[in-house]
């Protein structure tokens, strides 16, 4: 296999000592933007994919970004498990094979043929396209021309369709990450429907099957192709995700049935192999696609009554089957599901901070730990239920592909292999706060622990969602703030995956009080067992991070400096101008024209004048989820109150950046903000000479 060439890394990264005399050596503070220029040259792994009989493994891995492309493009490979020494079949559209924005892999049921999406270098959409896996030169056939938006190709079980989801005639929906299209005239008088459609692979046709009043978020093919399981949700979708259900389709007539009203969110549906039930996963989830709860099954019966046909809204019917909770009272977080044989479902899992692979039997009970790890993976299972392919990175290694059985793994691609990162200590970190055990993961700089007595600052970084988990994953910002001499504290506080449902809506009608102790708390257990400066603080965090470091500067002067990224200043506000306000009922638990307080109550805007913090504000011009006008009000009050402070809007972008020079820009800025709030390490005091009596 080939390896990426990232010698700069390897010389950034490794800490110099430099002595004089007797003085203790400094760690050299390497050039930011050469080390991050180094880490665009890693490859990243998108997307891993097992052909079902396990015979090879796809992936999607990145390119290098060319100065000025709007966007990164990716590679895709295909490797023969039986013969690891030969190099990856390259498979793409593109006819001159140059790089372009591929991905969404898809195996045919025998395993031979790649169903993937693909721009083809046209343009910034893609359509569908069906490629040869075994070695021949046989091109990439296109098989949709849809003006507007493709995703998420299904192989039928006998594969002679594809099932995708399409939004027909809206080429600007870019999904609730993305920037928002902009809006003039009458607003929203309309949305986009997401609907799931078959397009047959021997003449391209195709045809839509769910009905046009469902926005569809996810599907799955029963085992004989007769039916299909949906999420979905009224329109608009991006908005409606947070109150969406589950349905079965039939696929040859698009009648539609309503399985299961959720109380949370919902995820991931699964069949069994015989088809009469469905997993899926349901738990409190504060973003679509950072799914995470528990595992759930219902029955599906032969007939299903009070269908829905095409172009109708869906309805309740007289009689919804109850689903069950498989893992009630896991001590752990589902975020994907798979069911390959009829007694057991195998899921992936965060644990305590950790990855994990799990067992679980179709009745209620305690699940079967199959692996577990101080690590971030993406998991793919064969239809075995053993045999799979994994991307395993961690806070030092980056990603590479594995492939075996689960738990007895061999590395089947040294894509990284020249990557070095010198760092200290990585510590998972435990405490309590207000009763509960918390868990969050440190990284100490390379070096920090050679002289006895010397202290680094620390930046406190908080995740968003906050329905979300942190695991050891290879990450730039923990690279390059290590790199830069700084401590890295990455906190799993309550609302976070890793220690069950209860744990996750812990912090429910609470945001910024009991999940903020247990950040200060944490941060007092580093201070505690770790050569870490308490007067030397930062804090960061991006969206519900972002707002949770708003939120850290108007409750405490304990932090030096701090960078809000995408941040919520006013709950009241922001409830009013987002375009995906549904997310906030479960968690509010009323809207903020019925309980208005409990929005007040958690709006750093409100106390403001607290704050002495020097605070750098960040955010996308056209984000959805939190719109830009949020930094806007929380800079504007900070620069009344004469707090130094900048706000830096990068244009056209969402809420997750995607251009790669703002991408550079953001974590560049973080830094030099840090570096410039946040005193150098001091050098040793000069030794005291007294001068001789007579």
């Amino acid at each position: 296999m080939r390896a990426g060439s990232l010698g700069l890394v390897v010389g950034c990264l490794v800490w110099s000592a430099v002595a004089s005399g007797a003085a203790p050596a400094v760690p050299a503070r390497p050039e930011a933007g050469a080390v991050y220029d180094a880490l665009q040259r890693m490859v990243r792994v998108q997307q891993v994919a097992l052909s079902p009989d396990g015979a090879r493994v796809a992936w999607v891995e990145s390119v290098p970004p060319k100065p000025g492309a709007p966007s990164e493009a990716t590679r895709l490979q295909v490797l023969e498990r039986a013969h690891p020494e030969r190099a990856p079949l390259r498979i793409t559209a593109s006819p001159d094979s140059a790089p372009c924005a591929e991905g969404s892999l898809a195996w045919s049921p025998d395993g031979k043929r790649l169903a993937f999406l693909s721009t083809a270098c046209e343009g910034p959409s893609r359509q569908l396209y069906v490629a040869d896996a075994t070695g021949t030169s046989v091109p990439a056939r296109r098989l949709t021309t849809v003006k507007g938006v493709v995703a998420t190709p299904k192989w039928s079980p006998d594969g002679k369709s594809v099932g995708v989801l399409v939004i027909d005639g809206a080429e600007d929906a870019q999904g609730p990450l993305g920037p928002a299209a902009r809006e003039t005239g009458v607003v929203r008088a309309s949305a986009p429907v997401k609907r799931f459609a078959v397009v047959a692979v021997e003449d391209a046709r195709l045809r839509f099957v769910s009905p046009a009043g469902l926005f569809v978020h996810e599907y799955a093919w029963s085992p004989d192709g007769a039916r299909v399981a949906l999420t979905a949700s009224p329109p608009p979708g991006d908005a409606n995700w947070w109150i969406a259900r589950v349905y079965a389709v039939e696929a040859a007539t698009g009648e539609t049935s309503l399985l299961h009203v959720p109380r949370w969110q919902v995820a991931e549906p699964t069949w069994s192999p015989d088809g009469k039930q469905l997993a899926f996963i349901e738990g409190l989830m504060s973003d679509e696609g950072n799914t995470g709860g528990d595992v759930w099954a219902v029955s599906v019966p032969e007939r299903l009554a009070a269908k829905v046909r095409p172009g109708e809204k869906a309805a309740l019917p007289a009689r919804v089957p109850p689903a069950r909770n498989l893992t009630d009272g896991m001590k752990a977080t589902a975020t994907d599901l798979f069911w390959p044989t009829p007694e057991r479902l195998v899921f992936a899992a965060q644990v305590l901070g950790e990855s994990a692979l799990l067992a679980a039997s179709t009745t209620p009970g305690e699940p079967t730990v199959l692996w577990k790890g101080p690590e971030h993976l993406m998991v793919s299972l064969g239809r075995d239920g053993v045999t799979s392919a994994v991307v395993r990175d961690t806070f030092t290694q980056p990603p590479e592909v594995w492939t075996g059985p689960v738990g007895a793994w061999t590395q089947a691609t040294r894509l990284n292999a020249d990557v070095r990162v010198a760092v200290g200590d990585v510590r998972s970190v435990t405490w309590t706060s207000d009763g509960r055990r918390v868990q969050g993961w440190l990284v100490l700089p390379s070096g920090s622990a050679d002289v006895k007595g010397r202290k680094v600052p620390m930046v406190t970084v908080v995740h968003g969602g906050p329905a979300a988990g942190v695991t050891p994953a290879f990450n730039p910002q923990t690279v390059l703030l290590s790199a830069r001499g700084y401590a890295v504290f990455l906190p799993n506080p309550r609302g976070s995956y890793g220690q069950g449902e209860a744990f996750v809506q812990a912090n429910r009608r609470d945001f910024g009080h009991g999940d903020f102790r247990d950040v200060l708390s944490g941060v007092d257990a580093v201070l505690a067992s770790a050569p870490v400066d308490p007067a030397r603080q930062g804090i960061t965090g991006w969206s519900y991070g972002g707002f949770l470091t708003m939120w850290a500067v108007t409750q405490t002067q304990r932090f030096q400096a701090a960078v809000a990224g995408a941040g919520i200043a006013n709950w009241q506000s922001y409830y009013g101008t987002n375009h995906i306000d549904t997310w906030m009922l479960p968690y509010f638990g009323a809207s903020v024209y019925d309980e208005p307080e409990v929005y007040t109550r958690s709006s750093p805007i409100n106390a403001v004048k607290q704050v002495r913090t020097p605070t750098l504000v960040l955010h996308g011009e056209r984000d959805v989820e939190v719109p830009a006008s949020q930094g806007y009000e929380f800079h504007k009050a900070l620069k009344a109150l004469g707090v130094k402070t900048q706000l830096v809007i990068y244009a056209d972008e969402g809420h997750g950046l995607r251009k790669p020079e703002h991408k550079k820009d953001r974590l560049l800025r973080t830094l030099d903000w840090f570096d410039a709030n946040l005193a150098p390490v001091p050098p040793p005091p000069a030794p005291k000479v007294r001068a001789p009596t007579r």
